[in-house]
């Protein structure tokens, strides 16, 4: 039997944009003057109120993410508190924490306030990496995946299709992500802006559900999220990525670029024969 549950999950872009790093595909990279909007650590009032809307609409994930390299202490405190806020709440919310490369102890002091999961997502192969950010490296990413699973935490990983890899650099990715097994890979396209290096292109529809089916075939037993470009690559018309194998979608908007409503995701959802999972297993 098809099981038709599609997991919701939401971001919450907690400190956005200045961040050192040189990503190619990042509009929050300092590098290159992206028009976006630019804050640091949110505050945890409104942190609440989007986190009660999002679960209003269905969302069962509230990721939690910070601009910026690394995990340092203020910002590990900062996402502690949040955490911490969110659980007394008891919005019954799955709580990830997507704030750049981590530590062992860091990791497991989030645990130990309140977060569920920890995204770190791997981008790329590791050999075409170092073509699209010369900052960190690969090695640095892979790390951080191996510390959450130590640190007995969940592990969301994923990557971006479309930034110019080759179809052998898609599947190195995916072969690491077998090795790592996350409970949560998300897959995002590229979306092209003009203020970014990369060459102004967009993966066609026929490509992206290449790299969909691709992704299942090689994590058979993890959870797939369609996150950023789903909206630049498919317009209104998504369920063809559900065909293909994806069973999370990331609800309402992005870290800088807006998605649709997240009640018309909903009813787009529903249109499709799907129905939105009640919990988080």
């Amino acid at each position: 039997m098809i099981n038709r549950e599609i997991f919701l999950c939401s971001i919450c872009n907690v400190s956005s944009g200045d961040c050192p790093e040189d990503c190619k595909y990042c509009t929050q990279s300092a590098h290159y003057g992206a028009q976006i909007q630019r804050y640091k650590f949110k505050s945890i009032d409104k942190i609440l109120k989007e986190a009660r809307t999002l679960r209003e609409y269905g969302a069962l994930g509230f990721c939690l993410v910070t601009a910026g390299r690394s995990l340092e202490s203020d910002k590990c405190e900062y996402i502690a508190k949040a955490a911490q806020a969110i659980k007394e709440a008891n919005l019954n919310l799955h709580i990830i924490a997507c704030c750049g490369s981590a530590d062992l102890d860091s990791l497991k002091y989030l645990k130990k306030n309140g977060v569920d999961s920890y995204n770190h997502n791997l981008e790329t192969s590791k050999a075409f990496f170092s073509h699209i950010c010369t900052t960190h490296t690969w090695i640095e990413r892979f790390e951080t995946c191996e510390n959450t699973l130590k640190a007995e935490l969940g592990l969301c990983s994923g990557g971006i299709f479309g930034l110019g890899e080759s179809w052998g650099d898609r599947i190195e990715l995916l072969k690491h992500l077998q090795i790592l097994s996350p409970h949560s890979s998300p897959i995002n396209f590229y979306i092209a802006n003009e203020a970014l290096p990369l060459p102004m292109q967009t993966l066609s529809q026929e490509e992206a559900l290449e790299c969909v089916q691709l992704a299942r075939e090689f994590l058979p037993n993890t959870r797939l999220m369609i996150a950023g470009g789903r909206e630049a690559v498919f317009g209104n018309y998504q369920k063809p990525l559900f065909e293909a194998g994806i069973n999370a979608v990331v609800l309402g908007d992005y870290l800088t670029t807006d998605g649709k409503a997240p009640k018309d995701d909903v009813a787009m959802i529903e249109s499709y024969g799907y129905i939105a999972a009640t919990n988080c297993h």
